[in-house]
């Protein structure tokens, strides 16, 4: 079909057969697909605020009474004055001098101020570990410029068995700042550094703990394939897709973004995912209330679909083509879900495509069965171009698997049946010239000439409609 060059930019993130095998090998390029959340949610998200009344009061507070320069003050060997410096209102300085890009020995002695801040007690590190998470926050520069003053292990000596909870959560939020931007990614050395305190975290019951850990492992694996394996080899996926179905929305999404990740990775890094039960918690978030949730579960799923037939086969035997056919019909399959949006049917449609392009001549029909082809042949009334064209591509895939089975008319007759036959006719007149072709190609491939022997036609005022002889209501291959 005259399609491929809109779907090249999609489809080469997936891990479909057409593509080239050397470069499936070599690297599979994650989907970009972003959970839509509030601006105020991400700015909650990346900076906080902790005052100093919310801190430990352990001792009197007490005035600066020589606040000199930081750096000479902290190099003391012997009880540097942190708590004065902290007092004295150095570290908004110190922040502010991190922002000075013309000045890169003042920004490197600033961070290196804030790390040895980091170094002293729990009174001292809760102030300095908030200035850090927000200038991790801030830039990949000042981010690697915390990690090359050794940040990450004046950060990681503080998580202990002792350690509060409402200071655990600072570190856990300030440790995922530290792994976020991917322009450039962190040091691979920071990654394996921070990773193992991660799974830690990752086990522990708190919730803001849990969640900015998640999101913290989400940034990880948001990059190439040898970036997803060093988390993948970690063994934390089995605990991820735990946390897909806890109680709290807060862990459940960068727990899901965590596996949509990996399972677009390789075809062994995806099995993993499979074998640590992710098709069996992938149901419910497809069902569930929020559309973002449900988006983002369809995403992962059509990564799934992108694999080769075994993992095709396994998503089927697990139940995930009548979810997926729901989302599609945007129809939901409990009274008290709320009913998804545009965007899941959109990735649901890609599932669709993926599947029919990588699965068997068996799978394809089990697919139509399943009511997937209704579903899709209604969407084609949708005002997205790029979506009008998946869907056309998933037809063509399904009238080449009837092909080799000899029963093109069979589906002919259910495509017109349908209203299938009607809508890609209208679709002739499409603005989007790639539409037009597409759909052209459709009618010219497989309802004309032979095809159409077992159609008749009366004509009307504006349009001729399709009688089909004897139609068969099950599409039987």
């Amino acid at each position: 079909m005259p399609t491929k060059s809109v779907f090249d930019e999609r489809i080469s993130k997936f891990k479909n057969k057409g593509k080239d095998p050397l470069k499936l090998r070599e690297k599979r390029i994650s989907v970009c697909v972003e959970l839509r959340k509030a601006q105020k949610n991400e700015h909650v998200l990346k900076r906080r605020n902790i005052t100093l009344s919310s801190l430990p009061d352990d001792e009197p507070l007490t005035p600066d009474p020589q606040p000199g320069p930081g750096h000479t003050l902290l190099s003391q060997e012997k009880n540097p004055p942190l708590k004065e410096i902290v007092v004295g209102g150095l570290l908004s300085h110190f922040v502010d001098f991190l922002s000075m890009d013309d000045e890169p020995t003042l920004q490197f002695e600033a961070a290196w101020a804030l790390t040895n801040i980091a170094s002293g007690t729990s009174w001292h590190t809760q102030q300095a570990v908030w200035a850090l998470g927000n200038i991790a926050g801030d830039s990949a520069v000042y981010r690697d410029t915390l990690i090359e003053c050794n940040v990450v292990p004046a950060l990681l000596a503080r998580i202990t068995p002792d350690t509060p909870v409402g200071y655990l959560r600072n570190l856990t939020w300030t440790l995922s700042n530290l792994c976020r931007n991917k322009n450039p990614f962190p040091p691979l050395s920071a990654v394996q550094q921070v990773l193992p305190s991660l799974v830690q975290l990752l086990h522990l019951s708190d919730k803001e703990v849990l969640s900015d850990a998640c999101w913290a492992v989400s940034y990880l694996t948001d990059g190439s394939n040898d970036r997803i394996d060093v988390v993948v080899k970690t063994g934390i996926v089995p605990r991820l897709v735990v946390l897909m179905g806890h109680h709290e929305l807060a862990v459940v999404t960068p727990a899901l973004r965590c596996l949509g990740n990996i399972v677009s990775g390789s075809d062994v890094q995806t099995q993993t995912a499979i074998e640590a039960g992710v098709l069996a918690a992938l149901p419910p978030l497809m069902r569930h209330a929020k559309p973002s949730v449900q988006k983002e579960a369809a995403w992962a799923l059509s990564n799934i679909a992108a694999g080769p037939c075994k993992q095709i086969q396994q998503l089927i035997t697990c139940g995930l083509l009548p979810p997926l056919v729901a989302l599609l019909r945007n129809v939901s399959m409990m009274a008290t879900v709320v009913v998804g949006d545009f965007k899941t049917q959109r990735e649901a449609v890609w599932a669709i495509t993926n599947l029919t392009s990588g699965g068997t001549v068996e799978q394809v029909v089990q697919l139509v069965h399943s009511g997937a082809l209704e579903a899709i042949i209604n969407l084609l009334q949708v005002k997205d171009s790029k979506v009008i064209l998946v869907i056309l591509d998933a037809i063509n895939n399904i009238f080449m698997a009837a092909e080799k089975l000899g029963e093109t008319e069979k589906l002919c007759l259910l495509v017109e049946e349908l209203g299938g036959l009607d809508r890609i006719e209208m679709l002739q007149n499409h603005d989007n010239e790639t539409v037009y072709q597409a759909a052209h190609s459709l009618i010219e491939k497989f309802f004309m000439g032979d095809n159409l022997e077992v159609l008749t036609t009366d004509a009307t005022e504006d349009e001729f409609v399709f009688h089909a002889a004897d139609v068969k209501k099950t599409f039987e291959f």
